[in-house]
């Protein structure tokens, strides 16, 4: 029931920055925690960041640690991935991901993409040197 939309992507030099944004909508009062997830071309989807919508707390993969941020502005139902220093390694379709209470039961990692019952369109991110 939750509806995702990301936006925000584009074609960067590297080293430059973007701030990708996820608008959450429709019974948003269900999330529980979210997440940017990004696939490169022939790759596995991997986790970027996750965000508990409440408190905050936050989680970051190695390869994004120190250079990404992610946000939430609860009052306004958006997720945020502010991302800085971005190298070709970081061109990837990149995707925000909700998960509920219910979908979180039981799940002992934050990166599990079976953790999140909602998903939005993706948004391509191109980083060139």
């Amino acid at each position: 029931q939750v509806q995702l939309v990301e936006s925000g992507g584009g074609s960067v030099q590297s080293g430059g920055s973007l701030r990708l944004s996820c608008a959450a909508s429709k019974d948003t009062y269900t999330i529980y925690q979210m997440a940017w997830f990004r696939q490169a071309p022939g790759k596995e989807r991997e986790a970027v960041a996750s965000i508990t919508w409440s408190a905050g707390v936050t989680n970051y993969a190695d390869a994004v640690k120190g250079r990404f941020i992610i946000s939430r502005d609860n009052a306004k139902d958006m997720l945020y991935l502010q991302m800085n220093s971005l190298s070709p390694e970081d061109t990837a379709m990149y995707y925000c991901a909700a998960a509920t209470r219910a979908s979180y039961r039981g799940v002992t990692n934050a990166f599990d993409p079976g953790a999140y019952s909602y998903w939005g369109q993706g948004t391509q991110v191109t980083v060139s040197s």
